[in-house]
């Protein structure tokens, strides 16, 4: 072990636990990054059987990951799937609309984080209106329930 190691661990050894430490949850390769984009790292916590944010959509894309409960997950284009606690998902932002992010379970809460790769001057969430959903109606994937 060099000095520079022992320096930085404050004279302990270093383990070798960092080369097994890296679990890979999702790799992902959005379509698009908005210019200039920042990122914004937030956690949403939502009661029991709580329905979740209204359609909407975000300027870049979302990476999240559940901690607690389970998510009822649709995004425009794919079929609604639950996101249980330990599983990662990702949503393309842009003009993707994101129908359901809800607690799917009424006896737990529900919590998670989501990174999202922001466009400047813009909010991070607009809600979309009913008539443009209506439009729309031909690119949501048939549901389940």
């Amino acid at each position: 072990m060099s000095h520079t190691d022992e320096a930085s661990t404050g004279g302990k050894p270093r383990s070798n636990a960092w080369q097994s430490a890296l679990t890979m949850l999702q790799e992902a390769e959005p379509p698009f990054i908005p210019a200039g984009a920042h990122a914004m790292t937030v956690v949403i916590a939502y009661p029991p059987g709580d329905p979740g944010t209204p359609p909407h959509r975000h300027t870049g894309p979302a990476f999240g990951y559940v901690l607690e409960g389970e998510m009822l997950l649709e995004v425009e284009g794919e079929p609604e799937r639950v996101v249980r606690a330990g599983e990662a998902f990702w949503e393309a932002g842009g003009d993707v609309i994101h129908y359901q992010d809800g607690n799917n379970r009424d006896d737990v809460p529900l919590r998670f984080t989501v990174t999202m790769l922001c466009e400047p001057g813009k909010p991070m969430l607009t809600l979309v209106e009913e008539d443009e959903l209506a439009q729309r109606r031909d690119r949501r994937a048939p549901r389940s329930s």
